[in-house]
């Protein structure tokens, strides 16, 4: 008879074996995800003609790119916008997206940008605002675009920053847009770049110096902070018209038009605004024609966001629900000043709004009858707020999650409460010539500028905020007793003296118990007081954020006379300063958000095996009878044998897989989504049982607790990591949770491989999404095992970050082991993998080496000094599906047309050829494989 547990062991296996248990089934249940399909998409390159300007004879090129549905009817058509430094190219992914979703899709490169002519004059009615309705009329004239009536598209508009704002100004210049949705943008550009102009303050406003001198450089030099735009460099001039030599005052100004330039210079000479510029800023602004905006709205603004802070979104808001139209208002995490990004997330929530207003028949005849109504205010509609706590498994986004209330009450929330502030008056001294500058985030350097910005807790861990002495006045709160949450802009009455032309910086702290204070998303507001020699009493309002103040927390109100990121009056002066009532600090009720947790199960393999096996032997069960290796595959890494696996429904993931890997190979897996990599990566790492075939690895059979997982190291759907923690202290649990000696860890070139230097001993919550990537592969490759696998490991990282990748996985696999990659990213596995396994439908469509699988195509790189005039000349050769600049010259994707008839028609719009040869990429390759399974 067997011997029973004691009932006290017994009973603490048990709760163990339901604590595990639990981990696993949520892993189980977030084994199947579905996913859009990634076929091909029909585009078409060609060069629209515009007019360069109000009443001007000449024409410039706009260089555009349809892409089209495969729906065989007439289709909504959606204009989208680039950022500012960017082209056409930038939205090339989010494009075939929508075209994929049912879209007629144009994209182009505004003027001033990419391929296009003419020269930048941000957003003007008469000059970008202009051609995007060129391009509206193009739409309005093509059969394949749905109408909904004689000369009327249905078209909406959508876009980020540079292109956001334009969305929004088409539809107000355009009653054919139906509906818009732009993200991290404005709604006056010169509250934006010159706050306080015209305002509180008097009309000089206070210039962001550094924003503005970021985006002038961009435009005059050729790209953003990090590189040229996307989309190569510029073509044409800058206030010459395309082809005009550039003057030494081009030069200075890039491809900016002569008068933005001009009111930059005087700007940027003075540190204040000049009428001139308030008044061209003001045309290039959504808030000038605030009665037009009359369209459905979703508005997503970034809460890390110095450049256009949540208060523009807001005041676009109330413009569009003053004109009766329905609003849905967005704060996510991120911004111009970086943070963690929720592109998927926000993909999901635009591409909805726009299939309900602009696909739906029901949505835009809602649009077309509201407008022949008569004006009436409409309640802002649903908000979302992004927050700190764990990982959205739904969206994949790392380290916040989503709360949501049926209503946007607007920045002053839908309740208020005032917390009185204790100091007296308070003297401060403006330095000589503004230096040296306190410092609240660093502009224009992305997330350098906002570490620890979504810390939610105390912790002043990676901020770089300094506020400097003799120049900062400061008034605290009380000790809170309980606990709440602040959404919204706090507002504060204050009294200043001491000179005609005072500037102050205004920041609200979160400080805990210890002292430590946290200024959330490192946000200032700035304010300038005119006449207020003798005195002069003004209400400021802070910032809008959204934070929980724990209970032991105060509130610190610091004004300070100097900021790195704008210009303060030269003189020296001194102010005196005192607080005349209370903060008045707005939340929002209703919003409500999943709760928090921590993905255990993706610190890996080892952690779950061990598990499994303590419930196995805690539980008294008799462990599954381990199938016996095999000899002759103990020095192959990995093979997969007929492997099939269904979910519910019967619904086949994976079908009757079967492929090989050996030592020394970076083997890539390829599919378009839905195609099983993720199942078949799953039921590698033991997570989830096939239901028939196998898998092994040197020759053992892949079991719950086998052990020869220990062999395996991998990094699958996301990097899930204690958030307080630092990035060392997490890597050292994990290792310690697989019970296996230190010394088998090899930390030291674990570390070296994530290259986060100093930023190891930050807490993990202040981290970029690429460093927390880089990170998690580090993690991967403790304990150096023989069998890497990933899962889309360069995701989120920079083009040098990724070209990092590569070499380490390469390196990585030079030494003997071997890497099973699974990415998106097709150019970098052809650069990366010596093999490739491509899978569709859960079938095996071809497997081998890299070279084998691109071949000959039907491709062609021409080598030409003119790209840009190769592309025109082929634009609508008949038998040329695209044609692209590449280097120093044009790819041209062929469907039907000779190389030859090809080099010809180039040859005969005098275009100059200096090399021809057939190329065939893996993107190629393989969008031609799962053509083929359609």
């Amino acid at each position: 008879m067997r011997r029973r547990m004691p009932a006290t062991r017994r009973g603490r296996a048990l709760t163990a074996a339901a604590v595990v248990l639990a981990l696993l089934a949520a892993v189980l249940a977030a084994g199947a995800s579905g996913g859009g399909g990634s076929s091909p998409v029909r585009s078409t390159e060609q060069r629209l003609e515009v007019a360069a300007g109000p009443g001007s004879a000449d024409r410039i090129p706009l260089d555009t790119t349809v892409y089209w549905p495969d729906t065989g009817a007439p289709a909504p058509a959606l204009l989208l916008g680039h950022g500012f430094g960017g082209s056409k190219l930038s939205v090339r992914a989010e494009a075939q997206d929508y075209a994929r979703r049912g879209y007629v899709v144009m994209t182009w490169s505004a003027r001033g940008f990419g391929a296009s002519g003419g020269a930048i004059a941000l957003d003007q009615p008469d000059y970008e605002v202009a051609d995007a309705r060129a391009l509206v009329d193009w739409l309005t004239a093509r059969p394949e675009v749905k109408s909904d009536g004689p000369g009327d598209p249905r078209v909406g508009a959508a876009g980020a920053s540079y292109g956001g704002a334009l969305a929004l100004l088409l539809a107000a210049y355009d009653p054919r847009v139906d509906a818009v949705a732009p993200q991290w943008t404005w709604n006056d550009l010169a509250a934006s770049l010159l706050p306080n102009a015209g305002g509180t303050g008097g009309n000089d406003g206070v210039f962001k110096k550094m924003w503005a001198g970021v985006f002038f450089s961009a435009g005059a030099g050729g790209g953003l902070p990090g590189g040229t735009p996307e989309g190569g460099v510029p073509g044409g001039a800058a206030a010459g018209g395309a082809g005009a030599a550039p003057s030494a005052d081009a030069a200075l100004c890039g491809r900016f038009a002569p008068d933005v330039c001009a009111v930059y210079e005087e700007v940027a000479r003075t540190g204040k605004a000049t009428p001139q510029a308030v008044e061209l800023m003001r045309r290039a602004s959504p808030a000038l024609v605030a009665d037009r905006l009359r369209v459905p709205t979703l508005l997503i603004q970034g809460q890390s966001d110095s450049l256009f802070p949540l208060s523009e979104a807001d005041a676009t808001a109330k413009a569009v629900t003053a004109n009766g139209f329905p609003v849905e208002m967005a704060w996510t995490a991120g911004g111009h000043d970086g943070g963690p990004t929720q592109d998927a997330w926000v993909a999901d929530k635009t591409a909805s709004w726009l299939d309900r207003w602009v696909k739906s028949d029901a949505g835009a005849a809602q649009t077309r009858a509201t407008r022949g109504g008569g004006t009436q205010p409409v309640p802002a509609g649903p908000f979302s707020v992004t927050r700190f706590g764990g990982v959205d498994t739904s969206t994949r986004e790392q380290v916040v999650k989503i709360a949501s209330g049926p209503s946007y009450p607007g920045s002053g929330g839908s309740s208020r409460r005032e917390i009185p502030l204790l100091g007296v008056p308070q003297t401060v001294v403006n330095p000589p010539g503004g230096v040296p500058p306190s410092i609240s985030t660093l502009p224009g350097l992305g997330a350098l500028g906002t570490l620890g910005q979504l810390g939610g807790g105390s912790g002043t861990v990676g901020q770089l905020t300094l506020d400097m002495p003799g120049q900062t006045a400061v008034f605290d709160s009380a000790t809170q007793n309980g606990t709440f949450r602040i959404t919204g802009g706090t507002t504060v009455k204050v009294r200043v003296a001491g000179a005609d032309d005072i500037v102050l910086f205004a920041k609200l702290y979160d400080v805990d118990s210890g002292g430590s204070a946290v200024l959330p998303y490192q946000l200032a507001a700035p304010v300038r007081v005119s006449g207020a020699r003798d005195g002069r009493e003004v209400e400021i309002r802070l910032p809008e954020i959204d934070r929980e103040i724990d209970a032991g927390h105060r509130l610190r109100l610091v004004f300070t006379t100097t900021d790195l990121g704008f210009a303060t009056p030269a003189e020296p002066a001194v102010y005196q300063v005192a607080v005349t009532g209370p903060l008045v600090v707005p939340s929002v009720s209703g919003l409500k958000a999943p709760p928090a947790g921590y993905p255990w199960w993706t610190w890996g393999v080892p952690l779950i095996a061990a598990a499994a096996a303590a419930v196995l032997v805690a539980t008294g069960r008799r462990r599954i009878k381990a199938r016996a290796p095999i000899a002759g595959l103990r020095d192959v890494p990995l093979r997969i044998h007929g492997l099939t696996k269904r979910y519910k429904g019967g619904k086949l993931a994976v079908e009757d897989l079967s492929f090989e890997v050996a030592r020394g190979e970076v083997l890539g897996l390829l599919g378009p989504n839905g195609a099983g990599k993720t199942t078949t990566l799953r039921m590698l790492m033991g997570l989830i049982h096939p239901d028939e075939g196998e898998i092994r690895i040197f020759g053992h059979v892949v079991t719950p607790g086998a052990p020869v997982l220990s062999r395996l190291g991998s990094f699958v759907e996301g990097p899930g990591f204690l958030p307080h923690l630092s990035g060392r202290d997490n890597l050292r649990l994990y290792w310690r949770a697989t019970g296996r000696p230190e010394a088998d860890a090899h930390f030291e070139e674990a570390l070296e491989i994530a290259g986060l230097g100093e930023a190891l001993d930050r807490a993990v919550r202040t981290y970029s999404q690429g460093m927390r990537q880089r990170l998690a592969i580090a993690q991967a490759m403790l304990g150096l095992p023989d069998l890497l696998v990933l899962d889309e490991p360069t995701n989120g990282l920079d083009p040098p970050q990724i070209r990092a990748m590569r070499d380490v996985l390469i390196r990585y696999a030079s030494d003997g082991r071997t890497v099973v990659v699974s990415s998106h990213l097709l150019a970098e596995v052809e650069q990366t993998c010596t093999h490739v396994v491509v899978m569709h439908r859960g079938r095996l469509v071809a497997q081998g080496p890299v070279e084998d699988i691109t071949g000959d195509g039907n491709t062609l790189a021409i080598g030409t000094p003119a790209p840009e005039r190769a592309v025109a000349a082929l634009a609508g050769l008949k038998g040329v599906a695209s044609v692209e600049p590449e280097g120093e010259g044009v790819l041209v994707h062929l469907a039907g047309a000779e190389p030859s008839a090809v080099v010809a028609e180039l040859v005969g719009a005098g275009v100059a050829v200096d090399r021809v040869a057939a190329k065939r990429r893996l993107e190629d390759a393989f969008l031609t494989l799962i053509g083929e399974q359609q």
